[in-house]
C-alpha cells in the first residue's frame, strides 16, 4: 500500500525520482525549455510554480527553501533577479506550458516540450472589449430622423454625378478610339500611295536603263557596218590599181 506517498511512481524508486524531478526543474529554470515525457512534465509542474512564488515573496527564507530546492545558488540568484524586474509580475500562475510532439517509438511514450511562459497576461474583460471594437470597426455610426435622409440624398445625388462623370468619360474614350482608328486609316493610305510612287519610279528607271541599252547596242552595230563599208572600199581601189599597173606593164 502507498499510504502518504503522493504523485507519480515514474518506473523508479524515491531517491531515482527525487533526483530526476530535480535535474529537470534545474535544466528547465537554465535553458526555459525542455523536452520530456508528459508523465514527468505533469510531475515537475508543480515544482516550477513553487520555485517562482518563492522568488516573487523575495525574501531570505525564500531563498533558502529554492536553493535547497533546485541545488544552485547562481541559478537560484538569477531566478531572483529576473522575478525582481518583472518577469511574471502580471501573472498569478501557470507558469509553464507544455506542448505535444507524439509518441515515442518503441514504448509510445508521449513526448512533449515544456517551456516558461513569459508572454503577458490578458484580461478577460479587455479580450471583450477588444472583439467588440474588432465587430463594430467596420461598421458606419446609424444617423437618425432628418439627418439620415439628408444624407442619403446627397449620396444618390453624389452618385449620380459620379455615374454622368463616367460616361462622359467613356464617351471621350469612344471619340478617342475612333480618331486613333481614322488616323490609323490615313497612315495606311499614305503608306500605300508611297510603295506605289516607288513602284512606278522603280519601272521608269528600269525602262530608261533598257532604251540607253537598245541605243548604245544600236550603235555598236552602225560603227560595225561602217568599219565593213570602209574595208571593202580600200580593197577595191587596191584591185584597181593593181589592174592599171598591169595594163602598163603589158604596154
Amino acid at each position: 500500500m502507498r499510504h502518504y506517498k503522493k504523485g507519480r511512481k515514474l518506473g523508479t524508486d524515491s531517491s531515482h525520482t527525487k533526483a530526476m524531478k530535480k535535474n529537470l526543474v534545474v535544466n528547465l529554470f537554465a535553458n526555459d525549455r525542455i523536452k520530456t515525457t508528459l508523465e514527468r512534465a505533469k510531475e515537475i509542474r508543480g515544482d516550477v510554480d513553487r520555485v517562482i512564488t518563492w522568488a516573487k515573496r523575495g525574501d531570505v527564507h525564500s531563498r533558502r527553501l529554492a536553493i535547497a530546492k533546485l541545488g544552485n545558488k547562481d541559478l537560484v540568484a538569477e531566478i531572483f533577479s529576473k522575478v525582481e524586474q518583472g518577469m511574471f509580475a502580471d501573472r498569478p500562475g501557470g507558469y509553464s506550458r507544455i506542448m505535444r510532439l507524439g509518441m515515442r517509438r518503441g514504448d509510445s511514450a508521449t513526448i512533449v516540450i515544456m517551456e516558461l511562459v513569459r508572454e503577458q497576461v490578458v484580461k478577460k474583460s479587455d479580450k471583450a472589449d477588444g472583439k467588440a471594437a474588432d465587430k463594430t470597426a467596420g461598421k458606419p455610426a446609424k444617423k437618425s430622423g432628418a439627418k439620415a435622409a439628408a444624407t442619403e440624398v446627397e449620396d444618390k445625388d453624389q452618385a449620380a454625378v459620379e455615374e454622368a462623370d463616367v460616361a462622359v468619360d467613356g464617351a471621350d474614350v469612344v471619340e478617342d478610339a475612333d480618331a486613333a482608328d481614322v488616323d490609323k486609316d490615313s497612315a495606311a493610305d499614305d503608306a500605300v500611295d508611297v510603295e506605289l510612287a516607288e513602284a512606278e519610279a522603280a519601272k521608269v528607271a528600269e525602262d530608261t536603263a533598257a532604251d540607253d541599252t537598245a541605243e548604245t547596242a544600236d550603235d555598236a552595230v552602225d560603227a560595225a557596218e561602217a568599219e565593213d563599208d570602209k574595208g571593202s572600199d580600200d580593197g577595191a581601189s587596191g584591185e584597181t590599181e593593181a589592174s592599171i599597173d598591169q595594163d602598163k606593164a603589158e604596154e
